[in-house]
């Protein structure tokens, strides 16, 4: 049985975010160089306002490219979903997975006070569920 852990122990501690107010095409340059799946999308003090993954910059590059637009004017804030689940740090990594494997959804901001501090992915609850099954 997998010991209960709070997200804090395990969440990635300082996530790419990016602003709402740069382009879609340079957010998937900052996806594509740090290999991640999508951005933290936050305002100038830390405040969550979005996310974008690489599946809403694809979106926006093949509509442009198919429909011959320019597609490196479109902004952040226009595309990036703002209805996001969040959790707290002291939220139990258990509890979470199970949400995130309901919601499909493969990250979650971590906000605490209205501020992002960390980030929860898929990937953070795999590594921790391995480890400790190897160590069994």
């Amino acid at each position: 049985m997998l010991k209960s852990l709070e997200l804090r122990d395990v969440m990635i501690h300082q996530p790419v975010t990016v602003s709402p107010n740069i382009t879609v095409f340079e957010a998937a340059q900052i996806i594509m160089e740090n290999k991640i799946t999508g951005v933290i999308v936050v305002d100038d003090e830390k405040n969550l306002v979005g996310i974008l993954s690489e599946l809403d910059c694809l979106r926006v590059t093949l509509a442009g490219a198919y429909n011959d637009d320019e597609f490196s004017t479109a902004l952040v804030r226009d595309v990036m979903t703002e209805k996001v689940v969040v959790q707290s740090p002291n939220d139990d990594i258990v509890d979470v997975a199970t949400s995130m494997l309901e919601h499909r959804q493969r990250r979650r901001p971590v906000v605490e006070n209205g501020k992002v501090v960390g980030q929860v992915t898929c990937r953070q609850i795999l590594r921790v569920i391995t480890e400790a099954s190897i160590k069994k």
